[in-house]
């Protein structure tokens, strides 16, 4: 019997694959970048654009030092924590995001600050998962032990052209990271409660919409909250996650009257995400599919 992977009289061109092997190449998943490179890129693109465009207050030699220790520190955790190889990428964008959002005129406050959130992500752990995002646990733990640091909501100004092209570069990293439900999720909510809140204060809706048209807060929803690894695994405990840091950030605001709403409602909403894994379990993200 001849073969099923074999053809007789055909032309030397003709293949006929074997049924087993069609389907599993059906099966196997198609090779794509690793959305960390997307998440580097879109990031060093803004710090740039920030630094020789908007003028923002960011050192160059503040900026080097924060990447060169993020790195450092990965690299000396990764050896203390004996794993295989040196992995920069998730160090990169913690180090580039503390450069856009962390402010500073003490440069060991910067160097503390990235050394805490590469340390975070080896120590602060439930279940092999990290507990907070990386930056936003330096930020917040940085701005309770020292008045030397602090972050700047209205740094990025107002402008709707740049949240939106700041909202197209995340939206291609959220998509490509499979987080795009939390994003949108959080935007949905927060702007139903600034909305809400102008409409039973018989404020215009021009008061909302530009608390909305900021930079700061496309960058929290887009880069921070969308953190893949420091997200509920199910779609359900995602969803629920970002209603409450939307309405975090809300009490912090217009309840509390303190800045940087953002920041404190993610790392307390942070602390409920193992529970929310356990009640509500679902598959943890891997950043490399198995080939």
């Amino acid at each position: 019997m001849t073969p099923v992977s074999q053809v007789t009289q055909a032309s030397p061109a003709a293949v006929v694959v074997p049924v087993a092997d069609r389907a599993t190449a059906r099966a196997a998943p198609t090779t794509r970048w690793d959305p960390r490179l997307y998440q580097i890129a879109t990031l060093a693109g803004l710090l740039g654009y920030g630094m020789l465009r908007l003028d923002l207050e960011v050192q160059a030699l503040t900026a080097v030092v924060i990447i060169a220790t993020a790195l450092s520190t990965q690299v000396f955790c990764t050896w203390l924590a004996r794993r295989d190889r040196f992995d920069p990428r998730s160090a990169l964008i913690s180090a580039l995001s503390l450069c856009l959002l962390l402010r500073t005129a003490a440069l060991e406050l910067a160097v503390l600050a990235a050394v805490i959130a590469i340390a975070s992500k080896f120590t602060l752990r439930v279940r092999n998962k990290h507990v907070f995002n990386p930056t936003n646990f330096a930020l917040v733990v940085m701005m309770l032990v020292t008045s030397g640091v602090w972050v700047s909501p209205g740094q990025w100004g107002s402008d709707l052209i740049f949240a939106f092209l700041l909202a197209c570069a995340g939206g291609l990293v959220v998509n490509r990271a499979a987080r795009a439900d939390v994003t949108l999720a959080f935007l949905a909510t927060y702007a139903s409660l600034l909305i809400a809140r102008s409409l039973w204060l018989g404020e215009p809706m021009a008061i909302p919409l530009h608390r909305l048209e900021n930079g700061a807060l496309v960058l929290f929803a887009f880069f921070m909250i969308s953190d893949p690894r420091a997200t509920p695994d199910s779609r359900a405990g995602r969803l629920l996650f970002a209603a409450l840091v939307a309405l975090g950030a809300y009490t912090v605001q217009f309840w509390l009257f303190r800045t940087n709403g953002l920041l404190w409602s993610l790392a307390v909403c942070s602390l409920a995400v193992p529970f929310l894994d356990r009640v509500l379990p679902g598959t943890r993200y891997q950043w490399r599919s198995p080939s």
